[in-house]
């Protein structure tokens, strides 16, 4: 508590209580604030995979289900398959995979039509590519035999971001070349905690939006969505040694490789890059009627220094988040 500003820490725990068909949410915030920067990594993923569910449902020709691959890529592919990957094992190029089909400003649109702001979606993730503004083709399977190719879009350039901490550190390295200046995040993609949140929440309790703010999912879709979310990368075929149960569950259980018990839920998208970690979750226990809401970033990069790989994961980052979790989570216990 006496150096939560060095750790750039946010955090909003929502309470929710039900009362007959309603659902009430009472959200507790702490130091969040839309104008402060942190890189969101991974978590972007849920808005990538809830869109292409979303555009899918549009389309007359392919579906959830439907092979394709990328122009140039030599990965086959269904939509489902690349979706369930970016929940289960956080797969960056399944991520960049659906963004081919999306493009940028699609993602960016369709949010500020839903009014999911401030957002800004603007690069792959971990790609040579990263920054390309004009997507790569997709080419999709109508049957066995036949194909056809989406076309590419040319989306907008980034506009470099004007936030508190969008440049960090004191140095960083680029191709082994230690570069003494802070670390610019401007053209970076931005999703704050806040943001976070309204996502999250439209999935979960849609019947709290408008219509038209809503993630335009069926019913089959948003079952697809959010039994993916929850799925644990073994229930996968994933090696247990490198995925387990907190591979990508940081509250609660990202500090420690023993098994989720099977009462507990965690409906979440989490992230990690340039020493900041960061969960956007929500977590039911059905055996003690809890269900709670928890989102939480923090910055553990002692030495300021980025593209090092020199960060307090293990040893401040994931132990504060999953014990964050369980405080939250036994005082919900405690809670009527």
């Amino acid at each position: 508590m006496d150096s939560v500003k060095k750790f750039e820490l946010q955090i909003i725990y929502t309470q929710i209580d039900r009362d007959k068909d309603s659902v009430i949410l009472t959200e507790f915030p702490y130091q969040v604030n839309d104008s402060n920067y942190f890189y969101p990594a991974s978590t972007v993923k849920i808005i990538t995979a809830v869109l292409t569910l979303e555009k899918l449902q549009q389309m007359k020709s392919i579906d959830l289900y439907s092979r394709f691959y990328v122009e140039g890529d030599s990965i086959e592919t269904t939509f489902a398959n690349e979706i369930s990957k970016i929940f289960t094992v956080s797969d960056n190029e399944a991520n960049n995979r659906l963004l081919e089909f999306l493009g940028q400003d699609y993602i960016n649109t369709q949010l500020k039509n839903k009014h999911i702001s401030p957002v800004r979606i603007s690069h792959r993730l971990s790609a040579p590519n990263a920054f390309e503004i004009t997507t790569t083709p997709l080419i999709a399977y109508l049957n066995d035999s036949t194909t056809t190719p989406l076309r590419p879009t040319i989306n907008k350039t980034a506009i470099p971001l004007a936030l508190n901490g969008i440049s960090k550190g004191s140095g960083y390295y680029d191709e082994n070349q230690l570069i003494v200046k802070p670390f610019d995040f401007s053209l970076k993609n931005y999703y704050p905690l806040n943001t976070q949140f309204q996502v999250l929440k439209r999935i979960i309790f849609p019947e709290l939006y408008k219509k038209e703010d809503q993630f335009q999912l069926g019913e089959a879709e948003r079952d697809f969505l959010i039994k993916a979310m929850c799925t644990l990368p073994k229930e996968m075929g994933y090696d247990t040694n490198e995925y387990y149960d907190g591979y990508g569950k940081f509250f609660m259980y990202g500090d420690h490789r023993e098994a989720i018990p099977t009462n507990i839920k965690i409906y979440n998208k989490a992230g990690s890059a340039y020493g900041t970690l960061t969960d956007c979750a929500y977590i039911i226990d059905k055996e003690n009627n809890i269900e709670f809401m928890l989102a939480a970033t923090i910055l553990v990069n002692k030495n300021g220094t980025y593209n090092d790989n020199e960060y307090e994961y293990e040893t401040i980052g994931l132990p504060f988040l999953a014990q964050l979790g369980r405080e939250i989570y036994k005082l919900e216990l405690l809670r009527k």
